[in-house]
């Protein structure tokens, strides 16, 4: 291995999973480009001995995939919306804000978060470089800078922001600790910095691996993403362990004052994760193999449907679907289509597979057997969605953690 860890330049990298080769997942094509080739980038994830960093390589430059044609919109996923609003009262409730407070959120793709602190009063900025969710923003009064966050950004703002949020941009991060460094510059003295992302630890233990594509380049320990923030002068003094994504941490963090104490939260999710013995390499030597064996059973249920004459349709055409369906090699001789209710992915097709995404009236039209759950995280909610399908006797199915029928 030729590159260096991200946080602490050790090049002791170890390779845990390696999924072989795959298109970027949110690289959807048009009709006028599958004549095209697409350019496949390797897909490896690293386990750093020196400071336990899970790391992917920049493969995939992150200006290359923020770009104008990004496709996710955050307000078009109900739960999304329903978290952001909770996630404000919540922190208006703990810290006070309100009128007059001055909140900074990064990667604030179109307002679906900061429009709540806004109609609290406070006085919000955003920070997202991809320019359709960021105009999206704008037209209902978001003022959102179109750039990515660092240190030159921080420094712009100055220590003004009382509160700095982030729900799943750390692992964007290409840069972690001018990131990081921008966040100490920006904030406020007495300001929180609350940043939330998938826990390593859940990723590992119920082998969540596609979450695993090129536009996520860090895969955080608690323990190690306090090291990353103690390394820049701010302290992680409260953490909560929350159900999204499969099972993600919030963590809060202020200016170090050089007294933190491990206890409480922080210190037992710290004594969990050393008791794991996720500090060493040991923890991740079955990974790879418990991933082939979710491919293996995947595939080997979807060619006895196809056998049988039993068509099956996906639902969700999120990047962690586009994981799974890569490395399993799944193409349209297996599923016939992926239906989502974004407008901004219908009529296009998944990069590697080409599977086409359809609206859900074709799923009403093609009446299938099956339909696999892509964002197996959401699956309580588009089971609701799904209810009908029952009515001719459709089941629905996911692979992760393991391949279930439901």
């Amino acid at each position: 291995m030729t590159h260096a860890c991200r946080f602490c330049k050790s090049t002791k990298l170890h390779l845990i999973l390696d999924l072989g080769t795959a298109p970027p997942s949110n690289a959807f094509l048009t009709a006028d480009q599958l004549d095209e080739a697409e350019t496949y980038y390797p897909l490896r994830l690293f386990f750093c001995e020196d400071c336990a960093l899970v790391q992917l390589p920049e493969y995939k430059k992150a200006t290359e995939i923020f770009k104008d044609d990004y496709p996710y919109y955050s307000s078009r996923s109900p739960s999304n919306v329903s978290h952001a609003k909770e996630y404000c009262d919540m922190m208006c409730e703990r810290f006070g804000y309100g009128p007059g407070s001055r909140v900074l959120e990064i990667g604030s793709n179109d307002g679906y978060l900061l429009k709540y602190f806004k109609e609290k009063g406070s006085y919000v900025i955003g920070f997202e470089p991809s320019s359709g969710p960021a105009q999206e923003a704008e037209k209902i009064g978001i003022q959102t800078y179109k750039m990515f966050f660092d240190s030159r950004a921080g420094s712009h703002i100055g220590a003004t922001a009382d509160l700095i949020c982030g729900i799943n941009v750390l692992a964007h991060q290409p840069d972690i600790n001018d990131f990081v460094a921008g966040l100490k510059i920006a904030l406020a003295p007495g300001g929180v910095v609350n940043m939330e992302f998938p826990h390593l630890m859940r990723l590992i233990d119920e082998c969540q691996f596609d979450t695993v594509y090129h536009e996520h380049y860090s895969y955080f320990s608690f323990t190690t993403i306090c090291k990353i923030f103690q390394k820049h002068g701010l302290e992680v003094f409260d953490v909560d362990e929350i159900p999204e994504h499969g099972g993600s941490l919030r963590i809060y963090a202020r200016h170090d004052t050089g007294m933190a104490i491990w206890a409480g939260k922080v210190g037992r999710l710290m004594m969990t994760e050393a008791g794991r013995g996720m500090g060493k390499v040991e923890y991740y030597k079955d990974f790879q193999l418990r991933a082939d064996t979710i491919k293996r059973d995947l595939v080997g249920f979807l060619v006895d449907r196809e056998t049988w004459g039993l068509n099956t349709v996906a639902y969700g055409s999120a990047a962690k679907g586009n994981t799974l369906l890569n490395f399993c090699g799944i193409r349209a001789d297996l599923i016939d289509f992926v239906v989502d209710r974004s407008p901004h992915k219908i009529g296009k097709f998944l990069p590697g597979s080409r599977i086409p995404v359809v609206s859900e009236e074709a799923i009403r039209e093609l009446k299938p057997a099956y339909i696999l759950i892509l964002p197996w995280n959401l699956k309580n909610e588009i089971m609701e969605q799904l209810s009908y399908v029952r009515e001719w006797g459709c089941k629905l199915v996911v692979a992760i953690p393991r391949l279930e029928v439901l």
